[in-house]
């Protein structure tokens, strides 16, 4: 699939080695994601809001209200940096210091585009989708007043790097001695038993 061409202004500088630039990996995180925290310069100052989104191609899509300030902000030129962060594993140490966590992070830079309204209906399948696979054909669609109120944007998949870290703890040669239990404790996320809306089952 390629590397992504990022600029030397957003490639990782703080422990190189662990950045990744191939798109297979950077789909990959953002295909396994839900949430992405989308940071941007308001009047009053930095907000980073949590948003749910979906991958499309080479670019990102979220939505919102589109009366509300930050889709006004965002959808008229407003730069954001947008991230998203699997934890896989608490790494414990024989010292504090070096105590860390396993990841796989994704990190974007870029301005958005609104969604024209032509395209709506598409990306609104995509974030239906996205929920449960199969649940644009099971549920209604959004109705022209859902669609008009709701902005999508399109962040494209430009200035982006990705960062992992594998693998055991890092401690000094010295330290290797101490009676300390040192090792990872892996982390994921899982999903419970459906609990069906008390509303969908028929009246006796």
């Amino acid at each position: 699939m390629g590397d992504y061409q990022t600029t030397e202004a957003h490639r990782v500088r703080q422990v190189p080695k662990r950045a990744v630039y191939d798109r297979e990996t950077v789909h990959a995180i953002l295909d396994a994601g839900y949430v992405a925290h989308v940071a941007f310069a308001a009047d009053a100052g930095p907000v980073a809001l949590p948003l749910f989104y979906v991958r499309d191609g080479d670019a990102v899509l979220f939505h919102g209200s589109r009366k509300s300030r930050f889709m006004r902000l965002l959808g008229g030129g407003a730069p954001v940096c947008f991230t998203v962060t699997h934890v896989d594993g608490l790494v414990l140490a024989r010292s504090a210091f070096h105590h860390s966590m396993n990841y796989r992070s994704v990190m974007a830079h870029g301005v958005p585009e609104v969604v024209a309204e032509t395209e709506k209906a598409r990306a609104l399948s995509l974030f239906t989708a996205r929920v449960r696979q199969g649940r644009p054909q099971e549920t209604r669609p959004a109705n022209a007043q859902e669609t008009k109120a709701t902005q999508i944007l399109r962040l494209p998949l430009v200035e982006v790097a990705a960062k992992v870290r594998t693998g055991g703890p890092l401690d000094d040669p010295e330290d290797m001695d101490l009676p300390v239990w040192a090792g990872v404790v892996p982390m994921a996320m899982t999903f419970g038993e459906p609990v069906r809306d008390i509303a969908a089952v028929p009246a006796e």
